[in-house]
């Protein structure tokens, strides 16, 4: 597993990866009208900066089973200040607000993806906002025509949505030097307690304090939701009706040494076994699944623990690792049964010169190095999404609400993973913090949801995680939900309507 969420930090910004009091005094209330004028001059702390334009807002309208839904897209920015009142940083949103009466009833939901260096518009326009762009799914290529359509999947019909870009993503930006910034902004603690004081000036500033509130992060971003809903409760005052993390990592201490702890074997078995159902033509679904999860908590998990040295275990789970998989049975002895998520994607298809991703091993690429000992190419979902989503957000965010800023898009910015803190990988945890966020309300849901193809953040990870978290009150409160696809299984249709289904349940909607 150390593996698994080391090479997230090394080689991506999501969060296919996948986080509390003292900084809150640091950050000072939003100003209420727009964070920067156009006639303002650039930050003093870099002169050379264009300012932000002031927020611009359009209206715009969709229809989503049937029903016209009409709203206001807005894309703004928010300050970050620290304890003397100096602006330290400039963190862009975008929001979709229905349009109509006030109703005080409605709720709002704050969103965030992962990486850590990750834009919200993975997010904003695959899974959840009005609009999409389709990318992450087999048959999707970098060059298909970037057009933004009426997202059948949309939660816009049951609460208002903010997307929210931290620190060096997407347009939000520090105004620090840069060993400043990563004191301020890229530290996991610090990370989780301005992005809750920007939650709560986006609330301050829009008079939605007394709204429901939720929130929802991917990835790193599942790791940041929890954080930020307990951080909310305990700091800023703010109360959180429900937490929904997709694909989420939450608990990096399971990465322990592989050569010591099943941990990270049993973890990934399952989502190799999804994957190599999905290629026989078996879907994966709980009664399907069932089978290699038994094994993997009790033969597996038993012989694992006997080791190496003993034969007749090695023998048993190279049988049942070899049909559970699909390797070759050669590959699977080679590896003694322990299989190593990034092999695993080179041995399944090195005989057709192809790639699978990390983050659905069933979305492949041709493997421009078929012969080279380690992988030299970048990951098939990651080279796939980068050119779609950053040419429909810019152009919605330029041309069609009018936000005319002068600065380079950064939906994955690896620069913010090569400056984060040191050991994230291994330290990050925030199981404790939906525990305690969940004990600190009664009435606060919380749903988990994976894709049972995901590698980056295998679903059985969670499963383990949760199956130790004590009941609360109505064991309902805490869900998993897992559904066909990978880390982005909202990339296809049925698999994000089955999410919407889950999250309306959630949020009390019939």
């Amino acid at each position: 597993m150390r593996r698994l969420i080391k090479a997230i930090a090394l080689t991506t910004a999501l969060a296919a990866l996948a986080l509390p009091a003292a900084h809150a005094a640091a950050v000072q209330a939003a100003e209420d009208k727009p964070a920067v004028k156009p006639a303002d001059k650039p930050p003093a702390d870099k002169p050379d900066l264009p300012a932000l334009p002031a927020d611009a807002s359009i209206h715009q309208s969709i229809t989503v089973n049937g029903r016209p839904l009409t709203y206001t897209a807005t894309v703004g920015s928010l300050p970050v200040r620290n304890a003397d009142g100096k602006k330290t940083a400039e963190i862009v949103f975008t929001a979709y607000v229905l349009d109509g009466p006030h109703d005080a009833r409605r709720p709002v939901t704050f969103a965030f993806n992962g990486g850590p260096g990750a834009a919200s518009v993975y997010l904003n326009l695959g899974a959840i906002g009005p609009k999409r762009v389709q990318f992450g799914a087999a048959g999707d290529s970098p060059s298909d025509p970037p057009v933004l359509r009426d997202n059948a999947g949309t939660w816009l019909g049951f609460t208002d949505l903010v997307f929210i870009d931290p620190v060096g993503t997407g347009y939000s930006r520090s105004l620090l030097k840069q060993d400043e910034t990563d004191k301020a902004f890229f530290q996991v603690h610090e990370d989780i307690q301005y992005l809750s004081r920007i939650v709560y000036d986006w609330l301050q500033k829009n008079g939605r304090m007394t709204s429901p509130k939720y929130v929802v992060g991917e990835s790193y971003g599942g790791y940041r939701a929890p954080a930020i809903a307990n951080e909310l409760q305990t700091v800023q005052g703010v109360g959180v009706s429900g937490v929904v993390m997709v694909s989420p990592a939450l608990d990096g201490r399971n990465a322990a040494d592989p050569d010591t702890s099943p941990l990270s074997w049993m973890v990934t078995l399952p989502s190799m076994a999804a994957a190599n159902y999905e290629r026989q033509g078996k879907p994966p679904t709980p009664q399907t699944m069932a089978e290699v999860e038994t094994y993997v908590r009790t033969d597996f998990v038993v012989d694992l623990l006997k080791g190496r040295q003993d034969p007749e275990a090695v023998e048993r789970i190279v049988k049942r690792v070899t049909a559970y998989t699909g390797l070759p049975e050669e590959d699977v002895r080679r590896m003694g049964g322990r299989i190593e998520s990034r092999e695993f994607l080179r041995a399944l298809y090195r005989r057709e010169g192809k790639l699978g991703s990390w983050y659905d091993s069933n979305v492949t690429a041709y493997d421009p190095f078929p012969w080279a000992p380690q992988q030299r190419t970048g990951d098939p979902i990651l080279n796939g999404i980068l050119a779609p989503t950053t040419s429909a957000m810019v152009d919605f965010v330029t041309r069609e609400v009018g936000w005319k800023v002068e600065a380079h898009y950064e939906p994955l910015n690896p620069g913010v993973n090569a400056h984060w803190e040191k050991n994230w990988f291994t330290s990050i945890e925030s199981a404790s913090d939906l525990r305690r966020a969940l004990a600190n309300d009664p009435k606060m849901k919380a749903l988990i949801v994976h894709g049972y193809d995901d590698l980056s953040c295998p679903y059985f990870g969670s499963a383990l995680v949760v199956s130790q978290i004590p009941p609360m009150g109505d064991p309902a409160r805490l869900q998993l939900k897992v559904y066909p696809g990978g880390h982005m299984f909202y990339s296809r249709p049925d698999s994000q309507q089955a999410l919407r289904h889950d999250v309306m349940a959630l949020y009390g909607v019939q």
